[in-house]
């Protein structure tokens, strides 16, 4: 018996010095890593400087185009991130002042992902390689329920996360693989297709009286004087509640609504996602009554 428990202690001290090992050397890519998303670009880079930095989910990587900003003289970046909520947007953007970036104006978009304050699971974790590095991020976690078993025990965010941060996420970055999530300054184009979803319910959906991390965004836009533009974009013509962008509205003054700015289902790749034309035809709006001068 006594034999049995000097074992069975040799293989676990040999399997945590193994996650420690392996631990340390996953955070150890991913603090190489500048080309593949852009999470790691932000937490590997310090003192960038922005006219505008676009923040949101895909209702912002795929509705606000870059290039319309930059060809107005306006240095500009999509920040946009496909599935996030307002927790990753929050991170986001706390991360960049913690990275000492100057940002002029944060153009949020935020409308539907004001019905909740959790985090996004998938996009989140890709913050979760950086968690001993960065107090920001640290802080952020610490209320998920689950943030001690990430934080305290080595190698478990990356098996719980593997699709994500994993082995194959891993490989990708130090052979150097890139994705196009950095092409055309962060903004995703969308094509139009014949199975696109022209129909949407959201019926409901209601906005949160005090969304936290919206609070927080608007928090620390004032303390580092930039200036937050708050935007619902818009969707097509066939949604049924409508009525929450009224909700939005109600609950929250300061967000400009221009949910009916561009309507038709042409201009639509699915029901809550413009197409490339559609995108051009909102960036346009935006920049005249926002950026004209």
């Amino acid at each position: 018996m006594k034999n049995f428990i000097i074992y069975t202690t040799k293989i676990f001290a040999l399997a945590i010095l193994i996650a420690i090992a392996l631990d340390g050397l996953y955070t150890y890519v991913f603090l190489q890593s500048k080309n593949r998303g852009k999470i790691e670009t932000v937490f590997n880079s310090s003192g960038k400087k922005y006219d505008v930095v676009i923040l949101g989910s895909s209702r912002a990587n795929n509705h606000f185009v870059s290039q319309m900003f930059e060809d107005k003289g306006l240095k500009t970046f999509n920040y946009g991130m496909s599935g996030g909520h307002l927790f990753e947007a929050s991170l986001m953007l706390k991360l960049m002042i913690e990275r000492k970036y100057t940002i002029k104006n944060v153009i949020l978009e935020a409308d539907l992902n004001l019905s909740n304050d959790k985090e996004s699971e998938g996009v989140s974790a890709k913050f979760l390689p950086y968690i001993h590095n960065s107090e920001i991020i640290k802080e952020q976690f610490k209320s998920q329920e689950n943030f001690n078993e990430l934080y305290y025990i080595p190698f478990y965010r990356y098996i719980k996360y593997d699709s994500k941060i994993g082995f194959r996420e891993t490989y990708k970055i130090v052979t150097n693989q890139t994705t196009n999530a950095l092409d055309n300054l962060g903004f995703y184009p969308l094509k139009k297709h014949k199975n696109g979803n022209m129909k949407n319910n959201i019926v409901n959906l209601n906005p949160l009286p005090h969304n936290k991390y919206y609070e927080e965004i608007k928090k620390v836009c004032k303390e580092n004087n930039i200036n937050l533009i708050t935007i619902m974009t818009p969707m097509c013509e066939n949604v049924v509640g409508m009525n929450y962008f009224d909700k939005v509205k109600k609950a929250y003054p300061e967000i400009h609504n221009y949910e009916n700015v561009v309507v038709e289902d042409k201009y639509f790749s699915s029901c809550g996602h413009m197409t490339d034309s559609g995108a051009k035809l909102f960036t346009d709006r935006i920049l005249k009554d926002f950026f004209n001068k």
